[in-house]
């Protein structure tokens, strides 16, 4: 018996070691890329990139936003949060629809809705410029925001319909026993239950957005609005790269992210792990 533990306990243990090498291992392609990004921007160009002489340095970043980048961080954070909440608004109401009732062509409207996930987006460009060239939405926020939303909400919609089929109906009932209307339903009882799931699908919109880059390419040529990505793709000259300044770029880029989710980082894991369990 006891060598039958000991056994076990040997086995234990080398698995558990295995597992902590493969962590590691996964740790060092995962956050090696982003350490040398960070490292960079404090550094010259030649300490960057060619030798490992030299010192620390904020030119980086002062040069980074003498040249005018705040404002394409700004830009990226109004037309992502704005898309963002729009599409997890739009998704709620329908989700709820799709999760709760059954009528006629609920099968075809929710595989219309998925087809718009797997769909090649990028090959709408052309007629996208077409009709907003058109329209006047050309150089406009309004029309990258209206395309960030249709782009975000399928996916958005399929996580809230998950979501949504772990919510009881019983509570839909006892609310419309009550009086409630289906609006108030969804808004001052679903939804505060089902944050997790919003927290969820927004963190997906918005970094779906926030990275996105041929179609603002597409759409945006007034460098005042500009996001982030068109704003990085600057400092790639025809003949020489200014990697200081696309470091910084880099690390400014992802501030606003992790000070956004990493609070809600719980509640991210839950709603995907609901999500998924449809």
């Amino acid at each position: 018996m006891m060598k039958t533990r000991s056994t076990n306990a040997l086995a234990n243990g080398i698995e558990n070691g295995a597992l902590l090498v493969a962590f590691a291992v996964f740790a060092v392609f995962l956050l090696g890329p982003a350490f040398y990004v960070f490292k960079g921007s404090f550094e010259n160009l030649s300490v960057s990139l060619i030798s490992s002489d030299g010192g620390w340095t904020l030119q980086n970043y002062v040069s980074l936003f003498q040249s005018g980048y705040f404002i394409y961080v700004v830009n990226s954070l109004v037309v992502c949060i704005t898309a963002t909440v729009l599409a997890c608004t739009i998704s709620l109401f329908c989700a709820y629809c799709l999760s709760r009732f059954r009528f006629k062509g609920r099968g075809f409207v929710f595989a219309a809705i998925m087809g718009g996930q797997f769909f090649p987006w990028i090959i709408l460009v052309n007629p996208i410029f077409i009709v907003f060239a058109r329209t006047g939405l050309i150089n406009s926020q309004i029309g990258l925001i209206l395309c960030y939303t249709a782009f975000i909400t399928p996916f958005t919609i399929y996580l809230m319909v998950g979501y949504l089929t772990t919510i009881p109906k019983s509570l839909d009932e006892a609310a419309i026993v009550d009086g409630a209307s289906r609006f108030t339903v969804v808004t001052k009882i679903i939804l505060p239950i089902m944050w997790p799931g919003m927290v969820a699908a927004g963190t997906f919109g918005f970094l779906q957005s926030w990275s996105e880059y041929l179609l603002a390419l597409a759409l945006i040529t007034d460098n005042a609005k500009k996001t982030i990505p068109l704003g990085l793709y600057q400092y790639f000259g025809d003949v020489q790269v200014d990697w200081g300044a696309v470091m910084a770029g880099s690390v400014v880029a992802t501030v606003p992210t992790l000070l956004l989710f990493l609070p809600l980082q719980r509640k991210l894991v839950s709603g995907l792990t609901a999500g998924a369990t449809k």
